[in-house]
């Protein structure tokens, strides 16, 4: 849509793009593209055109947080808007039943950096650098990042990065284990719609589900996280047709030789 905050498109069948549009300004998260975001986000639940949703940003920025000029110019905090769900896509990332995939294009910054770590997977480009600066301006995160970081990165990097403010570069994300792949920015959009459509070619049904049972068990402990996986499967499999898994047992088997030779992980 022209003049459009959040632009969206469908670059393969079942796989949404959502690009922030707001190059000029690094993809600054102003209050209307908070808003128009959280909508379209909570929009795709249920939505099979979106089975898979890639986030990126237009230009060469991924998202550098919140706009500070809008928060500058404000006369009360009421513009962060950290009590109003309908500012949140952080929280609307959360909401949504299909995986995410985050295509960090260039600096993720601060809320920018909160987008990223509330995606499913992560991959990022050479250009790409992340940040926490809450603490150089003041403000302390509302949307997960001091939670997030340290369960990603573990407790002592998260606290270095955090507390310094300092830039991770690309190759060190990679190596803390916070993005699953470095690529050059050519390929960036192309590596994430094949991984997309990797997805895409699951059990339709399992997709949706297998996402969730990981997210759910993640907030549990090991012991409860099992019995978690332990109950769902169990009532799954009342609606498995045996026939169906053998058909697909083959194509496991004709994907598996096809790949041997080329792994992508």
């Amino acid at each position: 849509m022209s003049g459009s905050l959040v632009s969206v498109d469908y670059p393969v069948q079942g796989c949404a793009r959502l690009t922030l549009n707001r190059a000029e300004s690094k993809n600054a998260l102003s209050r209307a593209l908070r808003k128009e975001l959280t909508s379209t986000l909570d929009g795709f639940n249920g939505d099979d055109r979106a089975r898979v949703v890639i986030l990126t940003g237009a230009g060469t920025a991924f998202c550098a947080g919140l706009d500070l000029k809008e928060l500058g110019s404000a006369s009360s905090s009421d513009v962060l808007g950290f009590n109003d769900i309908s500012l949140n896509p952080v929280a609307a990332l959360g909401r949504l039943s299909s995986p995410t995939i985050a295509a960090v294009n260039g600096p993720a910054i601060t809320g920018g950096f909160e987008l990223a770590l509330a995606c499913d997977i992560i991959v990022c480009s050479r250009t790409a650098r992340f940040a926490d600066t809450h603490a150089r301006v003041g403000i302390l995160p509302t949307w997960g990042l001091s939670q997030r970081l340290s369960r990603a990165i573990g407790p002592y990097r998260a606290r270095e990065l955090s507390l310094t403010g300092n830039f991770l570069s690309p190759e060190r994300a990679e190596l803390f284990g916070l993005v699953n792949r470095v690529v050059e920015p050519d390929v960036l959009q192309a590596e994430v719609i094949a991984l997309a459509e990797a997805m895409l070619t699951v059990v339709p049904s399992a997709l949706r589900s297998y996402k969730k049972l990981i997210n759910d068990g993640l907030q549990l402990t090991l012991h409860e996280a099992l019995a978690l996986e332990a109950e769902v499967a169990t009532l799954s499999a009342q609606s498995v047709v045996m026939n169906d898994v053998e058909q697909r047992r083959h194509e496991v088997l004709a994907r598996a030789k096809q790949q041997a030779t080329n792994l992508p992980i």
